[in-house]
């Protein structure tokens, strides 16, 4: 038994998640560029390393740390290279008005994350723009 309209209602759904997706990667590379054009510099290191539970897959989350210059410890999860281990010390770049919504990784060891963030959105991005072009020709009839 097919559901009528149910493929529109999918299509319309993975447009939409992508479509969110890519700006909220897109407010993240406007965020990053700011603050490495802009922002403080500060030694950090990486804290832990998070993996899947029961090695279900190879993804893994990166948190970092650093103190500001008035002395606050700030932690956050970043982009990483496979390289980057618990201990590996690292340069974040921070907006002091807003470290932990800001802060970002900008030492070598790692892709830069203009260009972490400007491939997310170009990803997710082309996502929505071809889950988007087949939900036209689903309502269009395929003319």
């Amino acid at each position: 038994m097919e559901v009528p309209g149910a493929g529109y209602v999918v299509l319309a759904l993975l447009v939409a998640l992508f479509g969110a997706l890519a700006w909220k990667y897109a407010r993240r590379l406007v965020t990053v560029t700011r603050v490495l054009r802009a922002g403080v510099r500060a030694e950090g290191e990486c804290v832990r390393v998070e993996t899947e539970p029961y090695n279900r897959s190879d993804a893994r989350r990166h948190f970092f740390a650093f103190r500001t210059a008035d002395g606050t410890w700030v932690e956050f999860e970043d982009l990483a290279g496979w390289s980057t281990t618990e201990g590996s010390s690292v340069t974040v770049t921070y907006d002091p008005r807003d470290p932990r919504g800001t802060a970002t990784v900008a030492g070598r060891g790692s892709w830069s994350p203009v260009l972490q963030s400007l491939a997310l959105v170009a990803g997710c991005g082309m996502g929505a723009a071809g889950f988007a072009i087949l939900l036209y020709f689903e309502i269009a009839g395929g003319n």
